[in-house]
């Protein structure tokens, strides 16, 4: 029985889904996690070599009718991911996807949500710790969620600092200052985002101000964290996107609830689909309030579907055509 599925270049997911959008789909895939509709399944994680590794995410959402994958690799020459999409009813492959520029657009996407839910009303000074190919879409992501009124920005490397000030002045209509320290991006600063590659941690409690949040967006594998562990001692409410993530790759948090002074406390970790579909905020008088996204199958799958959907309806994408079965050939 021949059916078909369909391929979806980078350049077709952009074109369907924006980021605005990504967003809006991605806070109702979560709040589905979070009331027992969905489901992840634990990230996959090989590593190898200096710094290279690979990855597959699944997850469903069964009434909707829909569950996937998304495989990829990381190394330092390249990096490159497919997601592949399937009818959780019928048992059928609908999709297959590029899914570089889907992974980035659900990155920026958790962490626009996780700043909507777990970030201080009126927080509209945002610091960017880090100047990479995830910066600029971090800062609008912060930006769609909390219009933001100044950015502060800074890396370690002078000409990286400037280049990305150049971009976001040219991106944003809003004031973009250019920080000569981490300290001095921090100061005052009511949204710290920290989207780095660093081995070690930099970011220590002293420089974060009160009433500050705290997005940890770039360590996701456990060798590497970029804030210091007495910041644990002035949070008052963290939100993950998912709570296994965390306890299996996240060096902050494994120091901290397995090994340090809150070893065993993993209550305190709030996963964010329970916060949206409890309606939960922190307290009035919160130090400092934390999100650390590490990635989960929910966020693909959400994205992917709204893709996938679009494409259809626009007959956007290549037909691939499919066959049920076929024999096998038998030894003689």
């Amino acid at each position: 029985m021949l059916s078909s599925a369909i391929w979806l270049s980078e350049e077709n997911i952009t074109a369907l889904v924006s980021l605005k959008e990504a967003i809006g789909v991605l806070e109702t895939g979560v709040r589905a996690l979070g009331t027992g509709e969905g489901f992840n399944i634990p990230k996959a994680l090989g590593a190898y070599g200096d710094a290279s590794s690979m990855h597959s995410l699944g997850s469903a959402l069964p009434e909707a009718g829909f569950c996937g994958y998304k495989n990829w690799i990381n190394t330092p020459r390249g990096a490159k991911a497919v997601y592949v999409l399937f009818d959780a009813h019928e048992g059928r492959l609908l999709a297959i996807m590029e899914a570089n520029a889907l992974g980035q657009m659900r990155t920026s996407a958790m962490t626009g949500l996780g700043t909507k839910w777990v970030a201080r009303p009126g927080a509209d000074d945002m610091a960017i710790i880090g100047t990479g190919r995830q910066a600029l879409a971090q800062v609008a992501a912060v930006h769609a969620v909390r219009p933001l009124a100044r950015i502060r920005v800074w890396s370690p490397t002078a000409e990286n600092r400037q280049a990305f000030f150049e971009t976001l002045r040219a991106q944003f209509d809003t004031e973009v200052v250019v920080a000569d320290s981490l300290v001095q991006a921090c100061d005052g600063a009511t949204i710290v985002t920290t989207v780095t590659r660093a081995r070690e941690p930099f970011l220590d409690a002293g420089v974060l101000g009160r009433g500050v949040h705290l997005n940890a967006v770039g360590a996701i594998l456990p060798h590497s964290a970029e804030f210091s562990q007495d910041v644990f001692a002035r949070v008052g409410f963290i939100a993950v996107d998912d709570v296994a993530g965390a306890q299996k790759a996240s060096r902050e948090f494994i120091d901290y609830f397995e090994k340090g002074p809150g070893k065993g406390d993993w209550s305190r970790v709030r996963p964010l689909g329970e916060v949206i579909a409890g309606g939960e905020t922190p307290a009035p008088d919160c130090d400092i309030s934390l999100f650390k996204a590490m990635g989960m199958g929910i966020s693909d799958l959400s994205v992917a579907v709204l893709a996938y959907q679009r494409a259809k309806d626009a007959q956007i994408g290549q037909s691939i055509s499919l066959m049920a079965n076929a024999p096998i050939r038998l030894p003689v």
